[in-house]
């Protein structure tokens, strides 16, 4: 029988999750299920499917969803998420990442167009009722923003009510311009529950006791969250007007000196933006004491890199993995049960452990 997490929706009164949500291996497993087959997930860019009749395999959350998906680019340039799973007798269609006319399984020969329809099977003539739609690979909804790529498997939510909100605060920036930067794209194994890197990401509380460099940036006392469906925004506004974003007029904070906006997208995304461009930060479960964190950079003015707010991630990042490591330990405790939240630094962690406990509880 499952658990049932409750979370008040009064801020006032809430008390946390209770640490049996990062301490039960059967919670753990019923997260797949229940949160991550039922959100959006970070996909690649569009350079991974650059030319027509390209594909791209890749396994979404390895060690935990662990499923084959394949990126592709028909001749007329549309791009598909499909399942890279032969419909025939599961075999990986693709093997790897090239141009490809057809998709053409290398175990029995079923073949597939680059959209993912079936187009030919050998020694099938006696089967009956052959072929069904069932035997076309599975195609995946499919959402792109700028080069970027997002795939939900069986999303509850559409992608497009987030970017919907991320635009009406960055739309101004060339988000088609965004260029990988892998020299400044990282991982980072953490030591945690990947929920408690969330916990930790979703509130500004801890800057002036664990980040001295970053709270010398940011301007704590105007620091501020806003709360959506499924995401979230923290704001980062600085007293010193450079190193910050040149809003437009009519932009929502025109005239404010704002040094990041960091987007949260549950339950796992991360979009930070600084003038210099975007760290999209993917927190992927491998175990249940054990969590996968990928820095990836996006840069749109590489001469603003070293300056304000988005310089010295990696150090920023070492900090926030001592703490969240350390909570990790002591939320093993027998003695520790539930916290509460601050009404006024904790708005997003709220939001976070009140829509864990709404997909946990469906």
């Amino acid at each position: 029988m499952n658990h049932k997490f409750i979370v008040d929706s009064d801020i006032t009164k809430a008390n946390t999750l209770p640490s049996s949500f990062y301490k039960s291996d059967a919670t753990f497993e019923q997260i797949k299920e229940k949160i991550f087959l039922h959100s959006w997930h970070f996909a690649g860019d569009e350079a991974l499917v650059q030319l027509p009749k390209s594909a791209h395999p890749f396994v979404l959350l390895d060690n935990y969803l662990t499923e084959p998906l394949l990126l592709t680019k028909d001749e007329h340039d549309g791009i598909h998420c499909l399942s890279n799973v032969c419909t025939h007798r599961a075999n990986l269609v693709v093997p790897g990442s090239g141009k490809f006319k057809k998709l053409t399984c290398m175990y029995h020969g079923r073949r597939f167009d680059l959209s993912g329809k079936f187009e030919h099977m050998p020694e099938f003539k006696e089967a009956q009722d052959f072929p069904r739609a069932c035997d076309d690979l599975h195609k995946f909804p499919l959402r792109q923003w700028g080069p970027l790529l997002f795939a939900g498997l069986e999303p509850t939510f559409d992608f497009k009510e987030v970017l919907d909100v991320i635009n009406e605060r960055i739309g101004f920036l060339p988000i088609n311009d965004l260029k990988l930067d892998s020299s400044l794209s990282k991982d980072y194994l953490v030591h945690a529950h990947w929920a408690l890197y969330c916990d930790n990401y979703l509130e500004g509380f801890h800057v002036p006791f664990v980040h001295e460099d970053l709270n010398k940036v940011l301007d704590y006392g105007s620091y501020t969250t806003e709360i959506y469906r499924y995401c979230n925004l923290q704001i980062g506004y600085t007293n010193d007007a450079t190193d910050t974003f040149d809003l437009p007029e009519g932009h929502i904070d025109y005239g404010k000196n704002v040094a990041a906006y960091y987007f949260w997208v549950f339950p796992n995304l991360m979009f930070n933006f600084y003038p210099w461009g975007l760290s999209l930060n993917i927190v992927k479960p491998i175990g249940i004491n054990r969590t996968k964190v990928s820095f990836i950079s996006y840069v749109l003015y590489p001469e603003k890199l070293e300056h304000g707010a988005g310089q010295a991630l990696d150090k920023v990042e070492r900090e926030d993995e001592f703490v969240v490591e350390n909570v990790h330990k002591g939320i093993q405790s027998s003695f520790y049960k539930a916290g509460r939240f601050s009404p006024k630094r904790e708005k997003g962690v709220h939001h976070f452990h009140r829509l864990l406990a709404e997909f946990m509880n469906q």
